[in-house]
């Protein structure tokens, strides 16, 4: 019955779907190779349908590739033409396996926006690189988040003309350069120190209870009290060293923590808007323990230089929360709404909606529900059927929801999609040792237009605020027929090299 199917037109359809299928999850997004997909028709039975050979599925496999590549393009074009305008924040880093790539993600939606091989990463590539990734799109680049690098600073902020939003990872990090290991290594010489001091006290408590259970004959006897209380000293001061280093090691990692929790336009323990002159008086405070901390410790002049970096990054994370709330204001000034419209929204909308866009990034289960729970008091008064806000229409309403949601948006903090997407090309670059041009395309198209989150939508549906046709079923419809197998022909016996020849 199956044989018979598969000789109808429907049947036909079918095996090119199956095929397709194996090859796209398997080779493109699986990251496996074609003879893996000549396995699973094996294994399957497909076999007996569908030719199998190395040789016919990698044509099979180039025509699926310069497929996807076609409809991605096109899919591109037709949804940049009825886009709305947007002001766009991006995210921006390079990677270095298989040759450097720059990489351009719009954090928000996750669309890739640049993913090329470069020669170098200069302020002029990286603008020419993300100029050809914009082309066609409404939209306008008011901020990009990236590390320090010269290169990426002129691109940002002289040929962009965007606010240069500082990684807070990297700050992190020069702190981590400066302590963690020091810190570390005080504490493990410490708890070295302590456990030789204990050890000679109890060998000294050892040799005075050894003495004093034997009869001695006359002469002075050996001061055997005084050496067991010079042990006990030593031990006790050796203790105090250790808690003190590991006190400073928990102080400073606590301190590395905090300065997360400082970097948000809004107190994630009340939803307050947080000023940049009161994150600037925190980060101050902060960085003076740190400071102390460092002296006590006696770091070395180089590894004080790397906090004195991530001091002066303090003044980057400041101005980009100056930049978030002059850019906010002004956004709903622009509504023309009523003072206690836009009051509900700068106060209680917004906040409430970044809160939300923190929570569902929390890593822990208790912060997270706490943070929605701090979300949803403030969206509360705004659901009133007596406040203002619900006096206005429907269409009315969704706007100003979507401007919030726009809004909460805009502070950007990391580009740590830019790092994950790194770490899959890392990934799968190991797998294939290179990544071809053509390859590098594909896996970018999927990524934009095929994989989806949760939620059930693509890079490219949230980035141009639309729908689109499946990628899969538009890459179907142009695929050739899959090629039936050929007759296999009995191969003839071996015979033993050693048979025996008549004389």
């Amino acid at each position: 019955m199956l044989l018979a199917f598969t000789e109808t037109p429907e049947g036909v359809v079918w095996l090119r779907r199956i095929l397709m299928a194996a090859h796209w999850c398997i080779t493109e997004i699986g990251g496996a190779g074609i003879r893996v997909v000549d396995e699973f028709l094996e294994l399957s039975g497909l076999s007996d349908f569908i030719a199998a050979s190395y040789g016919t599925q990698q044509a099979f496999h180039a025509h699926l590739e310069e497929h996807i590549l076609a409809c991605a393009r096109e899919q591109r074009t037709e949804l940049a033409a009825t886009m709305p305008p947007r002001t766009l924040s991006i995210a921006e880093d390079e990677t270095w396996k298989d040759g450097m790539r720059l990489v351009a993600i719009d954090p928000v939606s996750g669309l890739i926006l640049v993913e090329e091989v470069a020669e170098e990463r200069s302020a002029a590539t990286w603008t020419h690189a993300l100029a050809h990734g914009l082309e066609g799109l409404n939209v306008t680049v008011v901020q990009g988040t990236s590390d320090e690098a010269k290169g990426l600073l002129a691109h940002v902020k002289r040929d962009l003309g965007a606010h240069h939003s500082t990684d807070l990872f990297h700050l992190q990090h020069e702190i981590s350069k400066a302590m963690t290991l020091s810190l570390a290594r005080a504490q493990q010489q410490a708890d070295s120190e302590e456990a030789k001091a204990k050890a000679r006290w109890q060998d000294a408590c050892a040799a005075e209870q050894e003495y004093h259970r034997h009869p001695h004959g006359p002469g002075r006897p050996p001061d055997l009290a005084a050496r067991t209380a010079r042990a006990l000293r030593d031990d006790v001061q050796l203790s105090l060293v250790r808690e003190r280093a590991e006190a400073r090691r928990t102080e400073a990692k606590t301190l590395i923590a905090e300065v997360s929790a400082l970097d948000h336009p809004y107190d994630l323990e009340h939803g307050q808007a947080r000023p940049p002159e009161d994150l600037a008086q925190r980060l101050g405070t902060l960085f003076e323990r740190l400071e102390r901390i460092a002296e006590e410790a006696a770091l070395s002049e180089r590894l004080c230089a790397h906090l004195a970096k991530a001091k002066r990054l303090t003044n980057a994370l400041v101005a980009t929360l100056a930049f978030f709330f002059m850019t906010v204001t002004t956004r709903v000034h622009a509504l023309n709404l009523a003072p206690a419209i836009e009051q509900a929204m700068l106060e209680d909308l917004i906040p409430a909606l970044y809160l939300e866009r923190v929570a569902e990034r929390s890593p822990h289960a208790e912060q997270r529900h706490r943070l929605k729970r701090l979300s949803a008091q403030r969206l509360a008064p705004l659901q009133q059927p007596s406040h203002p806000i619900q006096a206005l229409d429907r269409e009315t309403r969704c706007h100003l929801e979507q401007v919030a949601q726009e809004c909460a948006d805009l502070f950007q903090r990391s580009s740590s999609c830019v790092e994950g997407r790194n770490g899959f090309l890392s990934l799968y670059q190991h797998g294939h040792h290179r990544l071809s041009p053509r390859k590098q395309a594909v896996l970018t198209a999927i990524h934009n237009f095929a994989i989806k989150r949760p939620d059930g939508t693509t890079a490219a549906e949230r980035f141009f605020a639309q729908a689109h046709p499946s990628l899969f079923e538009q890459v179907l419809e142009r695929m050739p027929w899959p090629a039936r197998p050929a007759k296999r022909r009995p191969r003839p016996a071996k015979s033993p090299h050693l048979l025996a020849v008549a004389a």
